[in-house]
């Protein structure tokens, strides 16, 4: 679409901008599912610490070496020492002594040995000493050679014999060898790049040695001949004062050993080099002598020698981390201290001495840097420090230096318009330096934390530089300025790389973020963020869960459940949820705390991600316990009782972590809900083969002997009973089908084995089989099923008893079987559990199926004969806690509508079939079977019509003679879903950031401009068509097209030429200007229902098609219609309507929308109005019909939405005001209608507010709220009309029949049109009218007819 026909003018209608959007919010636009960010490595695999260092010093004080004929003046000083000054000895000792103190700045722990002017032998014997006591860690080994002739090409150093007459060359093969791996090597030498070549060689000549060793050709020999192994050269570094063919520089002003010097004491070599550039000419007066003389201390960032020395540590590492690979920079500059200092120094190394024709050289080898920007920033904070310098001398005070603070905004300023596709900012390492300094700390932190909101990429840079171990020192800081700061940054870390949590458990980390998180002056977006960084910590990980639980996590949290902020309420949840996840010490901490009477407060939130996380943390808290006592259990009962009035939530979110959370609780009772699927497997077996037991006589005790067979009285089952059938497990592979069938013949009824509930004219009776041998006639109720043993159900010491309930009907036999207030709990659950596996949202409905196929199968092999005792026959008392809270709190009813006579299963199962007289049972299962449970590919399709109990479809009952193990236990399902690691990507991704369509340079912005701004136009051009509405003709035929079925709801998009057309099961799109299919697509709704409504949600923006069928689900679908091809996705399901009731001419699910206030009112075949707010995903409130019939139709005013208007299917208009209590809230009902009303419509803006209502009778009325009385009535033609239609705008009237005739008024009465079916070439054909629809703004009738066609009518002609 393009812009070029939008004018400023047209900008400013802002009615769109206003309008609130439904279901498009994060949870709905993506998918609920882990981030999967991959983290850059930036921990090292291994810490290493360099603790031996050799100095091998070859001077030879005043003997110069034969092949270096030295100038003179020549350099002399070593070790900023004159070797002459004194005698050769004392000043060899003086300068190796001195060397020994220059190293011992960067390393005061390690190893010092010294070896001035050796042997062979003795520096065999250092190295070797060294490297054994070394073991795995690093050795440095230094070589001075400017007293030795220069180093070879084959590879050799030069030291001296004993008496100091020759100069004996050493192998580098051999030092290789004695020093071993990891080592470092610093060559000050001439020509010290041919040891570099020579080492290389050498390295990979060892590395093809190890390796024929390790051939197996060679092995034997090897082990023959104990030929010893090389050792490694791997992870050797080297440092070459110079090239292969390059002298060390002689210039006097230079001391001798300058690569020494770059290395070892960098500061004050590099203020004398600055001196000697010409650059020193803007800084006179300064001389070498007064070099000496700065004041401070090298680690006293305070004093001016400090702070050079600080800003030089943050210039080389800045241009370290920008110039070298990621990798290379963490092995040299982040894994040994001393390595570090060492390669910090030679870059500072490299540019003095390029300046003096001479090229170090490093292995691995660096990119140059001499000539990197950082350098100038160098050489601008040295010449600011020297101007001070006369002045200091004075006492002067010193004025510290910009450099931090400028690289700081030149930080901020990369901030402004920073992303991923640019260069990473190279004052990142700097940033880490300020944050040493308490005066830009402050600062610091703020930038670093505005970095790492941008995104994952920042944190792993972040992490790289090093940024890790100086977070976790400040957070023993007590300054509560830095408190905010510190938990932004480390909630940021953590949504990152939680690997984190360990260091700080280990340094006490966590003890900073419970102070914040109790802190009650702190802001709850802060608390938020200590929340969820308490909950990374504990999550899975034992010695967080401990540390966090003696911190009082638990109590800190409860209290803080209520606060305003919502995020934080979410977290609290989740931070509470990981901390009982598999450690009872902090459940019961919760237990006494009453943890979960408070977290049911959370049930009711306003978000649905709170109120999922709720769920979250009451499932882990029944789920965690591993003993069970009858404390925890009635706890588990409370809770559970609790969490099944979660299932009606309008949020897929929350009702998927319902099925998790109950999981935990039927696991724990997998016995006791396996009886109750058993039962039921049971009751459906005798349904299905229409077998009633005969009574064949009364055993003593009072119990009925019960006959099966021949002898059996059959009776026939037929009308509602037969039709009500449903069953609770899903369709089960063919593989495990014979199986199932064998194991289900082989536990088929016998005679006097089996228990039947038999109800006899005069009552219930309750038949037994004779009670086992030895066995009690009483048993505990609480001992159903086995628990996971390996061979399957194990009956207890007596026969299985169940108390008896009043007189039920018949089919209630599963009530009538559990009726304590014990087995009461498992039947809400499993009832509840039974509802979720048959979900509109299908990650709902699969997740329960494969837990209700767990246990349903496991019934199926556990099933065993089993006795019903009457509990006015015993005296045998259930050991059940039927006193206790959790049995108290069961729901009386779960449903809209009285609860009906028996449990609602609705859903399929492969029941076990008893053997017919005169078959042959197939061969029986083994006799030990493991509890088996399995996930079954759901290739059937099932139905969920408001049939409570329909049969399904037909699975053919064939048997396999193969049977599959089925390993799977319902313990060791994986029930689990992804919403805790999704709510993670929220601190993953930018929190500063506006949203994009907040944000007016975003592309997505402008696209909703480009919307709005033509929706405001099409408005404009609409009016002129409306004022002429009342008087013209709307009969043109400008579309006709047959649909895919019978058109049951129409829909014209307001602003786009579409069309939606809702047939049985499916919605298919239309663009009605050129005729063309745009789409079709399946309502996923169950074959034995229908669409009964339908409507566009934000059709002013990203529009979304909303359709409800008359199971009562209502579903929201997205991409619709795409450009781009996108596939069409389920947003969001939800059951708006439970137990719809049963009728032959039924009006489905009826529902009215409005955009303004986000409200849904939803009714039909029910006796209540249920208004639904979208945005919060709940139920606001039911309103009763007082009706007898169903609701037909719905209308509402736009203001406040507190007046309702529902058509009934008796004829009546009643009026609400929700605003009223239920019993009052009906506020008239108006009785003129004498038939069905077909729709009611009430007329909004500028309109006078009047009621249209029309019947099947043919009449229109017109209603004003202030009388009881219609104050208009139009008589239309028919005798059955079938739809009417109202335009929101014009006041047009359409009324559409059966007799295939269309009529139009105006609101006055008057025909406009007559739209007849015509015979002949030309005329137009419609069928039967089955719905009709104005166009929001045009002058547009679409009338569906019954054989399929879809018409489209207007006041214009259509262009031919």
């Amino acid at each position: 679409m393009m812009y070029e026909d939008i004018t400023e003018s047209e900008e400013s209608d802002l009615c769109d901008w206003q309008l609130p959007l439904a279901f498009m919010k994060k949870r709905h636009t993506e998918r609920i599912a882990a981030s999967h960010t991959e983290t850059q490595t930036w921990r090292m695999k291994e810490r290493m610490k360099t603790v031996s260092v050799a100095l091998v010093m070859c001077l030879n004080v005043g003997v110069d070496p034969p092949d270096v004929v030295k100038t003179s003046p020549c350099a002399r000083l070593e070790c900023w020492i004159d070797p002459l000054a004194t005698s050769p000895q004392k000043a060899l000792e003086a300068i190796g002594n001195s060397l020994q103190k220059q190293y011992e700045r960067w390393q005061p722990r390690a190893r010092y040995k010294q070896s001035l002017d050796p042997t062979v032998d003795e520096v065999k014997k250092l190295c070797t000493s060294l490297r054994r006591n070394a073991k795995e860690e690093r050795v440095l080994f230094h070589y001075t050679g400017h007293g030795v002739p220069r180093p070879t090409t084959n590879g050799e150093i030069w030291v001296f014999n004993k008496t100091y007459t020759q100069y004996i060359p050493l192998s580098v093969y051999d030092l290789q060898t004695w020093m071993g791996s990891p080592s470092i090597f610093v060559y000050d030498c001439s020509n010290a790049g041919l040891i570099l070549k020579s080492f290389e060689q050498f390295a990979m000549q060892k590395e093809q040695e190890r390796d024929a060793l390790h051939h197996p050709q060679i092995s034997g020999i090897t082990s023959r001949t104990q030929m010893s192994m090389p050792p490694p050269a791997k992870n050797c570094i080297q440092l070459a004062a110079c090239g292969s063919r390059e002298l060390l520089p002689m210039n006097p002003e230079l001391p001798a050993d300058l690569f020494t010097s770059c290395l070892t004491t960098p500061i004050k070599i590099a203020l004398r080099w600055f001196c000697n550039q010409k650059s020193s000419d803007l800084v006179p007066g300064i001389t070498l002598e007064l070099l000496d003389k700065i004041p401070g201390r090298l680690n006293d960032r305070r004093t001016p020698l400090g702070e050079l020395n600080w800003i030089f540590t943050a210039i080389t590492d800045t241009i370290a981390w920008n110039v070298l690979p990621r990798e290379l920079f963490q092995k040299l500059f982040r894994q040994d201290l001393l390595v570090a200092s060492l390669f910090r120094n030679f870059l500072l190394a490299e540019r003095i001495m390029r300046s003096y024709n001479c090229t170090p050289l490093s292995s691995p080898r660096l990119p140059p840097t001499y000539q990197h920007p950082m350098w100038q920033a160098w050489d601008l904070a040295v010449d600011i420090c020297l101007s001070q310098l006369p002045a200091l001398l004075n006492g002067a005070e010193y004025k510290h230096s910009p450099f931090f603070a400028e690289q700081l905004t030149a930080f901020q300023v990369w901030l402004t318009m920073g992303s991923e596709m640019r260069e990473p900012p190279e004052q990142l390492p700097i940033v880490l330096q300020v944050l040493l300094s308490q005066v830009h700390r402050l600062r610091a932190l703020d930038l670093l934390g505005r970095f790492l909101d941008l995104g994952p990429w920042a944190v792993s840079l972040a992490l790289s530089v090093g940024i890790f171990p100086y977070v976790l020192k400040l957070l023993q800081s007590s300054a509560r300025e830095l408190r905010p700061l510190l938990v932004f940054i480390w909630a940021k870390i953590l949504a990152v790389d939680r690997s984190c949590k360990a260091d700080l458990v280990k340094d006490n980390g966590h003890k900073y973020f419970l102070s914040v998180l109790a802190d009650p002056y702190m802001p709850g977006e802060h608390r938020t963020m200590a929340a969820f960084v308490l909950a990374m910590i504990v999550e899975g990980y034992l010695n967080g869960q401990e540390a966090a639980l003696q911190g009082n996590v638990v109590a800190i949290c409860l209290e803080q459940l209520s606060d305003n902020h919502p995020l934080l309420r979410q977290w609290l949840a989740l931070c509470l949820a990981r901390v009982w996840t598999n450690f009872d010490a902090a459940r019961w901490c919760g237990v006494r705390d009453s943890a979960h009477e408070k977290l049911y407060t959370l049930l009711n939130d306003n978000l649905p991600e709170v109120r999922a996380s709720a769920v979250i943390a009451l499932g882990t808290f029944i789920g965690s316990g591993s003993d069970r006592t009858d404390h925890a259990t009635n706890i588990d009962h409370n809770v559970g009782m609790t969490l099944i009035n979660v299932a009606q939530d309008g949020s897929p979110i929350v009702r998927k972590e319902l099925v998790a959370a109950l999981y935990q609780l039927i696991r724990q009772f997998e016995g006791q809900f396996a009886s109750i699927a058993r039962q039921i497997l049971e009751d459906d077996i005798r349904k299905d083969e229409n077998l009633t037991p005969a009574v064949a006589g009364t055993a003593s005790g009072g119990f009925t002997v019960v006959l099966h067979g021949e002898s059996a009285v059959k009776t026939n089952v037929s009308g509602p009973d037969l039709s009500r059938r449903r069953h609770s497990l899903q369709p089960i592979a063919p593989a495990n089908l014979g199986r199932l069938k064998a194991s289900a013949l082989h536990k088929s009824p016998t005679v006097g084995g089996n228990l039947v509930h038999h109800h006899l004219p005069n009552g219930p009776q309750l038949s037994k089989s004779p009670p086992t041998p030895g066995g009690s006639s009483s048993s505990s109720s609480s001992s159903y099923g086995s628990h996971g043993s390996g061979d399957g159900f194990t009956p207890p010491a007596g026969p299985i008893m169940f108390e008896k309930m009043r007189r039920i009907p018949s089919t209630a036999a599963l009530s009538t079987i559990f009726s304590s207030s014990y087995s009461n709990v498992y039947v809400q659950i499993w009832k509840v559990m039974l509802q979720l596996a048959s979900d509109p949202y299908p990650e709902v409905k699969y997740l329960a199926q494969s837990l209700v196929n767990a246990i349903n199968l496991k019934a199926t092999f556990t099933a065993k004969p089993q006795l019903v005792v009457d509990s006015r026959r015993t005296n045998s008392a259930p050991n059940s806690p039927t006193n206790r809270r959790g049995a108290n709190h069961s729901p009386q009813n779960l449903s809209d509508s009285p609860p009906p006579s028996t449990l609602n299963i609705p859903n399929e199962v492969l029941k076990p079939v008893p053997i017919r007289p005169g078959e042959q049972p197939p061969p029986a299962r083994p006799q030990n079977p493991p509890p088996i449970g399995a996930a079954f590919s759901h290739t059937q399709q099932f139905s969920r019509s408001r049939k409570l109990f329909d049969k399904g479809p037909i699975i053919p009952e064939t048997y396999e003679e193969e049977q599959q193990e089925v390993n799977e236990t319902p313990a060791s399902l994986a029930v689990g879903t992804d919403f805790s690691e999704w709510c993670c990507k929220y601190f993953a991704q930018s929190v500063m950031k506006p949203p994009d369509e907040m944000d007016p340079f975003s592309g997505l912005h402008h696209e909703r401009e480009w919307r709005f701004v033509r929706n405001a136009r099409l408005r404009r051009e609409a009016l002129d068509h409306i004022e002429n509405a009342g008087t013209c003709r709307l009969d043109d035929q400008i579309f006709i097209n047959k649909n895919t079925a019978t058109p049951l709801v129409v829909r014209f998009h307001p602003f786009n030429p579409h069309i939606v057309v809702a047939d049985k099961e499916g919605i298919c799109v239309w663009n009605w200007e050129n005729g063309e299919k745009l789409n079709y697509f399946t309502n996923q709704n169950p074959k034995n229902s229908r669409i009964t409504s339908m409507d566009f949600l934000n059709s002013h923006d990203v529009t979304l098609v909303m359709t409800g069928s008359d199971d009562g689900a209502v579903r929201i679908w997205r991409n619709y219609w795409s450009q781009s091809n996108k596939p069409v996705e389920l947003v969001s399901a939800w059951q708006a309507l439970s137990d719809m009731l049963q009728s032959t001419r039924g009006s489905g699910l009826v529902l009215d929308w409005e955009q303004e206030s986000g409200m849904l009112l939803a009714s039909g075949d029910v006796r209540i109005i249920r208004v639904w707010d979208t945005q919060r995903e709940m139920k606001l409130q039911d309103i009763p019909t007082g009706a007898d019939s169903c609701v037909t139709s719905l209308a509402c005013d736009s203001v406040g939405r507190s007046l309702l208007i529902a058509g009934c299917g008796d004829g009546s208009v009643r009026l609400y005001d929700r605003r009223l209590s239920p019993a009052e809230c009906r506020v008239m009902t108006l009785r003129e209608h004498n038939g069905w009303v077909t729709n009611v419509h009430l007329q909004k803006g500028a309109g006078d507010g009047k009621i249209i209502s029309a019947s099947v009778s043919g009449d229109v009325r017109f209603w004003d709220p202030r009388f009881t009385e219609s104050v208009k009535l139009i008589n239309t033609p028919f005798n059955t009309l079938t739809a009417m239609a109202v335009h929101q705008q014009a006041n047009i009237i359409a009324c559409g029949s059966a007799n295939q005739l269309i009529s139009v008024y105006n609101t006055a009465g008057d025909t406009l049109s007559n739209i007849k079916y015509y015979e002949g070439f030309i005329g137009q054909r419609i069928g039967p009218i089955s719905c009709l629809a104005f166009h929001p703004l045009k002058m547009h009738l679409a009338a569906g007819s019954r054989d399929s066609f879809l018409s489209i009518y207007s006041t214009e002609k259509k262009a031919r």
